[in-house]
């Protein structure tokens, strides 16, 4: 018999361990280069990404919702035509297509834009025949900036989008030369930004985003041109500080059943539910500061140009207007009334929340509820309420009292203003650090003729907890500080003329002359 001598049978492991090792050589190169060509393949760039609209139509659907990454969220637009939504990728960045999941809400025309600066777009797809769904358009061009912009849409609604997902290689593929021809494109309306895109509100205005012309910078904010950024919130203890330390605006209804909102949907006439609107006569879609100083107004004093508004109340299909002179009250919201200072003109916001199912949340800003006749405190309007003449459905409802300092406005409307904090001390209710100037708080008090039968009566914007308003500061300056100094910070309680009734002075002061005027 024969047999294998040693080294041959070394020879034939040691082949064996070499076709071994080679295979492993196989795997090992054949996983790094998979890993090698999955680090070639598309990622999303925009998700996350600070993003941009034209317009919302509720705080239900912002714009972030479209970047998110979630297919259950949605931005959606006003219902008017052209809107917009662009994501801001952070840098120039090689993009190779952008896809749209749209809602039903769809777009029937619009283009996919890019921009290096957010101001010149260049145009890299366009349609006429946009029939919604899942789309994807490849656009291989470069960009910082990347919009939808819509000048039709499908249905009578707005734009709709659960997702707008812009795909590119990850960061140092290069890009080639956009494959379209380009169309460039002004911008589009005054950007109404998400929360998600707003700087702290502490931050000193060099660290906000500079304002382009108009006042309105890219995120959605609007800059005092005079920020005070050197205020501390006042703990001090005052003399009298349980009394009052107030003064009234008394104003009728101006205009009603308007769908205009200058502040949360501008320049976009009729976008918007239904408003009431109350002071200046001239207030619409377009209002600014310059064009309410040449209004009128229905308030007393004449030197309160300020817009106020609020959805209209229905019963049934029948609107209800407040009847004769509403009251606003300009309160102390902090407990130190000597540091009420006076809202710089142009200072805009939204009080409460269209949107609002929380009942709690809505008692807990008003006085008593919802009032009528002997029924206090109620989250809802009441579903009944005596039949009187006399009685009328009742709501006092109050605005935070402490500004930023820096922002006239902010993309939800609200940010850059807060409520007081109870210190739980001898210094009660004081502002805090990132919104450290104390203004006068605003109290609604409005009064609807409606009466019995309660079952058919809502707001415009829904049930009783969506009640909420908006102010647009137009005071004549010096008329409003003297307001301020002679009620609010002097601890009176004033009437539209700036008087208190209970003073011991002989004659009483007025603030106003007997034309309600500045003397």
């Amino acid at each position: 018999m024969s047999s294998r001598s040693p080294r041959a049978s070394r020879s034939r492991r040691f082949t064996m361990a070499g076709i071994g090792l080679a295979l492993a050589g196989f795997v090992t190169w054949f996983a790094v280069g998979q890993l090698h060509l999955a680090g070639a393949e598309e990622i999303v760039l925009s998700q996350g990404k600070p993003v941009t609209a034209s317009s919302v139509e509720g705080r239900a659907f912002p714009a972030e919702a479209a970047v998110d990454g979630d297919t259950k969220t949605r931005w959606s637009s006003a219902f008017a035509d052209p809107q917009w939504l662009q994501v801001d990728l952070g840098a120039p960045t090689a993009i190779e297509r952008v896809e749209l999941t749209w809602e039903r809400a769809a777009a029937k025309a619009f283009e996919i834009q890019v921009s290096a600066d957010a101001q010149n777009w260049t145009s890299v797809y366009q349609t006429t025949t946009g029939k919604g769904g899942t789309e994807s358009h490849t656009v291989n061009t470069t960009g910082r900036y990347v919009r939808m912009y819509g000048t039709a849409r499908t249905g009578a609604y707005g734009y709709s989008l659960f997702e707008f997902q812009v795909f590119g290689k990850a960061t140092g593929s290069g890009a080639p030369p956009a494959t379209t021809s380009p169309t460039t494109t002004p911008a589009g309306p005054t950007a109404s930004a998400s929360p998600s895109t707003r700087p702290s509100a502490s931050a000193s205005p060099s660290a906000s985003t500079s304002a382009p012309s108009g006042g309105t910078n890219p995120a959605g904010y609007v800059m005092a041109p005079n920020p005070m950024t050197n205020v501390k919130p006042s703990h001090a203890v005052p003399p009298n500080k349980g009394g009052f330390h107030e003064f009234q605006a008394n104003c009728s209804v101006s205009r009603t059943n308007v769908g205009d909102d200058p502040i949360v949907f501008p320049k976009l006439p009729g976008a918007s539910h239904l408003h009431t609107f109350m002071g200046n006569t001239t207030t619409n879609a377009n209002s600014t500061v310059e064009s309410l100083s040449k209004g009128q107004t229905t308030c007393k004093a004449k030197g309160d140009l300020s817009a106020y508004w609020m959805p209209t109340l229905f019963n049934g299909d029948t609107a209800v207007n407040p009847e004769g002179l509403q009251t606003i009250y300009y309160k102390t919201g902090v407990t130190d009334y000597r540091s009420v200072r006076a809202f710089p003109k142009g200072l805009r916001f939204v009080v409460g929340n269209a949107k609002n199912t929380d009942a709690d949340k809505f008692l807990a800003a008003t006085e008593e509820g919802f009032e009528c006749g002997d029924s206090y405190k109620n989250k809802n309007i009441p579903q009944t309420c005596s039949s009187e003449r006399s009685v009328k459905l009742n709501i006092r409802y109050q605005a935070p009292s402490c500004w930023d300092g820096i922002h006239l406005d902010s993309p939800d409307h609200q940010s850059h203003m807060a409520y007081p904090i109870d210190t739980h001390t001898a210094s009660g209710l004081v502002c805090p650090d990132d919104h450290p100037v104390a203004v006068p708080k605003l109290e609604f008090k409005m009064a609807w003729p409606v009466n019995g039968n309660m079952s058919k009566v809502h707001f415009a914007s829904g049930a009783g907890p969506t009640f909420h308003y908006d102010f647009f500061n137009g005071w004549d300056d010096r008329t409003l500080a003297a307001m301020v100094n002679g009620c609010i910070v002097a601890a009176r309680q004033c009437d539209a003329q700036g008087h208190d009734g209970r003073d011991d002075q002989q004659p009483a002061p007025y603030v106003l002359n007997k034309d309600y005027l500045l003397p």
